[in-house]
């Protein structure tokens, strides 16, 4: 790079002429700035005020710091989503969605929802709404003075939770593999992802001392049901991350509980009994469904004022008609006794599944949560390729990696439970033979011709 395209003497000029340079296309995404000593050498300025001119490109920003790998110019990644792939002829099997049979119907207790009109100035969260929350969290985070805050749905409350809590350029502990929304949200907001490392009862201890040693200011955590592995924080786990976060009260915790009246595991947390800065958030779209877009965040009383700035009546609050629509089935007998059928349903359907193809030569374990983690002896992109060539339609763990660089995956994630017995039976047969699982496994020319939704024939 030329020593007179970057000019200024102070941050604020040294900033705006990169700004500059990247509006004008001479900087584009990627590009590497000098590092702060070689930059203030050649513009004769201390060494800090290099340093604060690359934080506020930082928090505008313009650019993103990656440890060693410097400072470069940034840009706007894209991020897989869940859901149903669009314009798609084969059998999806990568959603992650639930079943929308065994969601309960909220037509019955829209009526009334609906109550009297809330005016301008009025609490933002329905008193009756606070109370069951209160109660839903109460046995989790005993003896605290905790409070509550309605959001729109997990997702938004993360966002905020972030956003009061952060800065551009400020680092985050994700799980690795991790939730899609989380990626995006921190991606969105300009945070510098730190992954740690999931095994089978959770965040890794080692992983989460690495995070807390590179500055993490805040922890996204799923106690359990974490997506997309299923795994769901031991006893012993939790009890050991409490141990580490103990030195550390101030960083943010933020427990997002997505699974909860689904779940089959018990809740275990990072927070701690003395912890200062945290939030449990407990969304209802897995259950009452993914329109039904509300989540209910039990925080710490600071934590809780924050976020008020954040949810003004009349400008960004959650409507008190869903509110009271999500109060209704939350109190509705036969409404929570279909949710825990679901959370059963799940279960069973992720487990026989397993057992599918355990059967085949394939060992896979269902954990908790919608989907199902299945290890491959090859990488999961060749798998996912075969398996199109027979009618489906799968998500490779590759979508979920945090790590730079990473190795390509050897796992895919299963949304199974709303397949008949026949279609199950048929996915466990082809994925064994995508995967090369087996005695008799034959993956090549010869694999067998498939008929897809809609008519088209696919041929291997």
């Amino acid at each position: 790079m030329d020593e007179l395209t970057i000019t200024g003497t102070t941050a604020a000029e040294i900033a705006a002429s990169v700004r500059a340079l990247h509006e004008r296309g001479a900087l584009r995404r990627g590009d590497a700035l000098p590092p702060v000593r070689e930059l203030a050498g050649r513009l004769g300025v201390n060494r800090n005020t290099a340093v604060a001119a690359y934080r506020l490109l930082a928090q505008a920003g313009v650019v993103v710091a990656r440890g060693r790998a410097g400072t470069v110019i940034a840009g706007l990644d894209v991020v897989a989503q869940d859901g149903y792939a669009a314009d798609s002829v084969l059998h999806d099997i990568g959603t992650g969605n639930p079943d929308p049979r065994r969601i309960p119907d909220p037509s019955a207790a829209l009526a009334g929802a609906l109550g009297r009109p809330v005016l301008y100035g009025e609490p933002v969260i329905d008193p009756a709404l606070d109370e069951r929350a209160l109660a839903w969290v109460h046995d989790d985070l005993p003896d605290r003075d905790v409070r509550i805050t309605v959001t729109n749905g997990a997702a938004d409350a993360v966002e905020r939770l972030l956003a009061q809590a952060l800065l551009r350029d400020d680092a985050v502990a994700l799980e690795d593999p991790c939730f899609l929304a989380s990626i995006h949200t921190v991606r969105l907001g300009g945070y510098r992802a730190v992954p740690v490392p999931v095994d089978a009862e959770g965040m890794t201890a080692a992983g989460l001392r690495a995070a807390l040693d590179a500055g993490v200011r805040a922890i996204i955590c799923t106690p359990r049901a974490q997506n997309p592995t299923g795994a769901t924080l031991s006893p012993r786990r939790a009890a050991e991350l409490r141990g580490i976060l103990a030195d550390h009260p101030y960083v943010l915790i933020i427990e997002d509980d997505h699974y909860s009246m689904l779940s089959q595991r018990s809740y275990e947390t990072l927070i701690g009994p003395g912890h200062l800065r945290y939030a449990l958030v407990r969304s209802v779209s897995k259950f009452l469904g993914p329109d039904m877009c509300l989540a209910v965040a039990a925080t710490d009383p600071e934590t809780a004022d924050r976020l008020a700035f954040r949810l003004s009546p009349g400008t960004t609050w959650v409507s008190h008609i869903l509110q009271r629509l999500v109060l209704a089935q939350l109190t509705d007998a036969d409404a929570m006794e279909m949710v825990a059928a679901a959370g059963r349903h799940y279960a069973e359907r992720n487990t026989a599944f397993a057992a599918l193809l355990a059967a085949r030569g394939l060992p896979a374990e269902a954990a908790d949560g919608l989907n199902l983690w299945v290890e491959l002896p090859i990488e999961a992109r060749q798998v996912a390729d075969r398996l199109m060539r027979r009618g489906w339609l799968a998500r490779t763990g590759d979508e979920f990696v945090l790590a730079e660089n990473p190795l390509p995956s050897r796992h895919l994630r299963l949304t199974v439970h709303d397949l008949t017995d026949e279609e199950a039976a048929r996915l466990a047969d082809d994925l064994a033979d995508a995967a090369g699982a087996g005695a008799g496994a034959r993956v090549g020319p010869a694999e067998r011709t498939r008929h897809v939704p809609g008519g088209e024939r696919i041929e291997g």
